[in-house]
């Protein structure tokens, strides 16, 4: 047995293996592509309150994931390609932000004139639900020319 290769580093603790997490009122941001499916949209939600559940901000799950579904699955049925979901932390600000590759901004909010209308809801629910929101297109990507993203914050009750 040889005796000359020095002793293995055995770590104290787990502060060994790990870096310390990231403070609360720290920024952050994640960000996941999806192709075309139809099953993107339950991934973004999924992930999503992964996410927000390991960053101790679940209060903001329930809107987060309502308004992230909307935009999804938007980008999934009006769009020819991926899309894609980043969020970001600024405390005490969360901005969720959905991308495609279409350049069509959608129509500015007007209160629905059908209430049985089988579409055109979502941006009255973002509307509602978001605390701000906005658009904007973007110019030539790795994917491309063209896109838009749009966003909404929502903030923590402090």
């Amino acid at each position: 047995m040889r005796t000359d290769r020095p002793a293995p580093h055995i770590p104290d603790s787990s502060y060994d293996l790990h870096p310390a997490p990231i403070p609360f009122a720290d920024p952050w941001s994640y960000e996941l592509a999806f192709p075309r499916d139809p099953r993107g949209p339950r991934i973004a939600r999924t992930t999503l309150r992964a996410i927000l559940g390991a960053h101790e901000l679940t209060e903001l799950s329930y809107r987060a994931e309502l308004l992230t579904s909307e935009l999804a699955t938007n980008s999934v049925r009006h769009t020819q390609g991926p899309a894609g979901v980043r969020l970001q932390w600024r405390h005490p600000v969360l901005r969720i932000s959905v991308w495609d590759h279409s350049p069509d901004l959608p129509k500015p909010y007007a209160p629905a004139v059908d209430q049985d209308a089988e579409a055109g809801r979502g941006m009255a629910i973002l509307e509602l639900v978001a605390d701000r929101w906005g658009g904007c297109a973007i110019g030539e990507g790795e994917l491309g020319t063209g896109g838009k993203t749009i966003w909404f914050e929502l903030a923590l009750a402090t």
